[in-house]
């Protein structure tokens, strides 16, 4: 296997199993000292960070209402997008729950911050095994992978996030009520950080789609056939994750995650192309030889 002949794809010797060991625990090190360090800053600013960060979303005054709002005026619309304001008490029902709370947060906030010194390490251990032609076409790889992340990670702080909790904050089961929401901070917590990581892993999906391309499991074929099927299931997200049934308000939801699908589309279809272009590059070098 390439992974365990590292050095040998680069002339330098075949390591043994114990020395990429070895090497993997120094890159898992330096990626949970840069999470430690990230955390241990996070930490110290928890306060501003819970005020202006944790809270944005369920805040009445979170940007993202107040410009949603506005386009919505803008684009003759009336109040499609003004979202009510969220009334929202976090409660802890432990005496540590706050300091907990706090050190997750920080915790969470690290791996976040420090993803792409993560993603580095991680691409420090993985790049000798791989061909120089391979590396070659890799190039920029931390980059769009942490654009991507972060592009991921801001929709669904930005956008994601706020309509959800708007939604669940303003749901109410019965019609005379008698139910009320008190969340747990550890739930909400719990919540946006999924939503985060899980919109900024998300966005991820040119990078796959140009991974499994280059390796032959996918093809722009495939993707172009399926895009009724991912058409339905982005549309069934948007209109679960919209305040309002109106029709506007789940298009600003499905539009990037539609051009998400697309662009994974072109991604493969290049990576597609190029890779004929090898093989028969290949094949041509074969019968030569």
């Amino acid at each position: 296997m390439a992974l365990f002949n590292r050095e040998g794809a680069q002339g330098k010797g075949e390591m043994t199993f114990i020395d990429h060991l070895e090497e993997l625990r120094t890159h898992i090190i330096r990626s949970v000292l840069a999470i430690l360090v990230m955390a241990g800053v996070i930490f110290y600013y928890r306060n501003w960070i819970f005020d202006n960060v944790i809270r944005g979303p369920i805040n009445p005054n979170f940007i993202s209402y107040r410009l949603l709002c506005r386009f919505s005026h803008w684009a003759h619309m009336g109040d499609a997008l003004c979202m009510p304001p969220v009334k929202v008490t976090l409660i802890t029902n432990t005496f540590g729950g706050q300091f907990l709370g706090a050190i997750s947060v920080a915790l969470v906030g690290g791996v976040i911050a420090a993803f792409p010194f993560i993603f580095w390490e991680f691409w420090r251990f993985v790049r000798p095994a791989l061909k120089e032609k391979e590396v070659k076409n890799t190039r920029f790889v931390i980059v769009w992978v942490s654009f991507f992340f972060f592009t991921g990670a801001a929709f669904g702080f930005f956008l994601l996030g706020p309509f959800t909790f708007n939604f669940l904050a303003g749901f109410q089961l019965g019609t005379q009520g008698g139910i009320t929401t008190l969340p747990t901070f550890a739930d909400y917590v719990d919540n946006l950080t999924n939503i985060i990581i899980g919109c900024g892993l998300a966005f991820e999906l040119p990078v796959l789609a140009f991974i499994l391309t280059k390796i032959g499991l996918i093809t722009p074929t495939f993707l172009r056939t399926t895009r009724k099927y991912a058409i339905v299931v982005i549309l069934i997200v948007a209109a679960f994750i919209t305040p309002s049934p109106d029709w506007m308000s789940q298009m600003i939801v499905f539009t990037p995650l539609f051009l998400l699908y697309e662009l994974s589309i072109l991604v493969s279809a290049r990576v597609f192309k190029q890779r004929q272009k090898d093989e028969e590059t290949e094949e041509k070098d074969e019968e030569w030889s």
